[in-house]
């Protein structure tokens, strides 16, 4: 019997000595410890891939309004195609039209020029002549009911003390007006006329009032381009944030409305 107790007593002795060189721990009623907890992907990723495609950083989080983000993003491109097509297609018919009608025999080849050029084009029916004289003396257009004619007004009111009455042809004020006649008026090149063609002239008009209400429309598409992009990665900031915070799948719901709601849910 007691040789029974000596060897209880010697395997009780070694146990932990074998345990350790065996990287067993003996049963002592201990829970293992908990698995380290997972990383999820950085904070950073989710707002990014939003900001650079809406509803891309919901849909990786599976929230279902991302599809709404990416639905407003493909109509806005579609719609922005559509309006600066229509806008082009307005501008190229306007400027057939002043070059088919309204310049027709005065210019022998197509020139273009800028836009505020159409926009004359449109208050007066007429540009005048550039130069009404007959010789090599420089005679500005005298009809004020022409564009030509109110710039050489213009220019009379603002160097001649009296702008009905001309100083001396090589007085300060004279040259200073005719320089800037020159510098405003419409060269010979770009001369135009709407008269007995009023019609046409009203046809120019709102064809270039559509042209541009096509290109300003497509810019105001721009901007909820753009806004759609900056909500979209706020959207998937805070949802990032609220997440890591909580330890949990956190979502934030917006809803947009005659009342604005914002809701938070946590997962469990």
């Amino acid at each position: 019997m007691r040789g029974v107790t000596r060897a209880l007593l010697l395997v009780h002795a070694l146990l932990p000595w074998w345990s350790r060189g065996t990287g067993q721990v003996p049963d002592s009623g201990a829970l293992p410890p908990p698995p380290p907890p997972t990383r999820g992907p950085p904070m950073w990723l989710r707002p990014a891939a939003s900001l650079v495609l809406p509803g891309a950083g919901q849909l990786l989080a599976h929230q279902d309004r991302g599809a709404v983000y990416l639905a407003v993003e493909l109509y806005s491109v579609a719609r922005i195609i559509q309006l600066t097509h229509e806008g082009e297609q307005q501008a190229s018919r306007f400027r057939d039209l002043a070059f088919e009608v309204a310049r027709r025999g005065f210019a022998a080849a197509r020139r273009d020029t800028v836009f505020e050029y159409y926009e004359t084009m449109e208050r007066f029916a007429e540009s005048g002549q550039f130069d009404r004289g007959p010789g090599t003396a420089f005679i500005p257009e005298a009809d004020t009911a022409t564009y030509n004619g109110s710039v050489w007004l213009l220019a009379r009111r603002t160097f001649w003390s009296d702008p009905a009455v001309p100083p001396d042809p090589m007085s300060p004020e004279y040259l200073h007006a005719v320089q800037f006649y020159q510098q405003h008026a419409v060269g010979p090149g770009f001369v135009w006329s709407w008269r007995s063609k009023p019609l046409e002239q009203d046809v120019f008009r709102e064809t270039i009032r559509r042209s541009d209400d096509a290109f300003r429309t497509a810019q105001n598409v721009v901007g909820l381009l753009l806004a759609n992009h900056v909500v979209s990665a706020v959207d998937a900031l805070i949802s990032s944030r609220l997440s890591a915070a909580a330890g949990r799948r956190t979502a934030l719901h917006t809803m947009l409305g005659p009342v604005t709601a914002v809701r938070l849910s946590v997962e469990f």
